[in-house]
């Protein structure tokens, strides 16, 4: 959940709106359990988070003792918990070569938008997705009232993560993390060291975050099964973001976030909400998109980021203008795609910018915009 610099691996087939989860004990699958992705699927697999910039330089790689000795001590004295059960946790915990090659995965051709949405947007995922929210409008329509955040968004990150929950991935979670925190790939190219370094570090805590949350949650952390990135639970969080954002939206004192639908709803909306630093998150009863047009004669522009901080003005120097109305004191950023029929011009607000903090792709968000349209009954434009 939920900043992601994982690419997502949508190349998705038809997808089934699964049934919902019944509660159980424990509070996630057990790691005997294998779910099976439907034929042709692979998840939005991990919702992998940035971790800040490291000074200039990259730390001599220590061996694993070493590593692994530092860190059961700092994982006991900054959460509180007894160094010899996370001793205990890690002596069962394996190092998985299937994640490591998921990890080492050459980047994909970066499709363009023509491309890319037919594997987020089909008519089995809109009318999974239409059968999801009617089997939950209740929980759903509760959430929106309460936090703002449309139940059509909600069901979308699901739909899209997950498959309605039909598919939280296969890999014991555990097994990730602990892979990833000790042997993260190195290619071995000296301009890619720092990066391979911060991830590794960004593994590294998100394990000491998951023994965080077993100990909070009374979880048995050797069973959650999850994502090759160790993203958990329908909504796809990382442990770091389960602790930050997971609401307990069915009032039995716990954040489910495998088997009560209340909880996850809830901490989706949640996470919408408070996710997104000093720039703030999900504004409710605010728009997503506007269609805009390129003025002849102005070159395209393309900001780095997806920080909305441009306002109508300045986006109308460079040539856009809206092609429907927006409101005169908007701020936007602009986003262009690739469409079947040539260039698409958009401008994104603050509730675009909110749904980049579940991956940070201006495709996806466009993706997930337009799926909860679709969801919820209204037009959508060509690909």
């Amino acid at each position: 959940m939920i900043r992601r610099v994982l690419v997502c691996l949508l190349t998705l087939g038809l997808v089934a709106c699964a049934t919902p989860p019944q509660p159980s004990t424990p509070a996630a699958p057990a790691a005997s359990s294998k779910p099976k992705s439907p034929a042709g699927q692979t998840p939005a697999e991990g919702s992998v988070e940035r971790v800040a910039d490291l000074p200039a330089g990259v730390p001599p790689q220590e061996d694993f003792a070493t590593a692994r000795a530092a860190f059961i001590r700092d994982t006991a004295a900054r959460f509180s918990i007894d160094p010899m059960y996370i001793d205990a946790v890690l002596a069962q915990a394996q190092f998985r070569d299937d994640v490591i090659a998921l990890m080492s995965r050459p980047a994909e051709r970066v499709k363009p938008w023509s491309e890319y949405r037919p594997n987020f947007i089909t008519t089995t995922r809109i009318d999974g997705g239409r059968a999801f929210l009617a089997r939950h409008r209740e929980a759903l329509t509760r959430e929106e009232q309460t936090q703002g955040v449309p139940a059509e968004i909600i069901v979308a990150i699901i739909g899209v993560e997950t498959s309605y929950g039909g598919y939280i991935g296969k890999h014991r979670v555990l097994d990730a993390l602990y892979t990833l925190a000790f042997r993260y790939p190195r290619s071995g190219k000296p301009e890619r060291a720092a990066y391979e370094y911060r991830r590794e570090q960004f593994f590294r805590d998100e394990l000491a975050q998951l023994f965080a949350l077993g100990r909070e949650e009374k979880l048995d952390i050797t069973t959650l099964i999850g994502s090759y990135a160790g993203a958990m639970g329908m909504g796809q969080f990382m442990p770091s973001s389960y602790r930050e954002f997971a609401v307990d939206g069915d009032g039995d004192g716990r954040r489910d976030l495998y088997n009560s639908v209340d909880d996850v709803f809830a901490s989706v909306a949640n996470y919408f909400r408070k996710k997104g630093g000093e720039r703030g998150g999900w504004v409710p009863g605010a728009p997503v998109v506007a269609r805009a047009e390129l003025q002849p004669g102005f070159a395209e522009f393309n900001p780095d980021t997806w920080t909305p901080d441009y306002t109508l003005a300045q986006l109308a120097e460079r040539g856009y203008r809206p092609l429907e109305p927006v409101a005169a004191d908007a701020t936007a950023t602009l986003v262009s795609l690739e469409g079947s029929a040539g260039k698409q011009y958009w401008l994104g607000f603050q509730n675009y910018y909110a749904i980049t903090r579940y991956n940070n792709s201006k495709m996806y968000a466009m993706a997930v915009y337009q799926l909860s349209q679709a969801i919820a009954g209204r037009e959508i434009p060509p690909a």
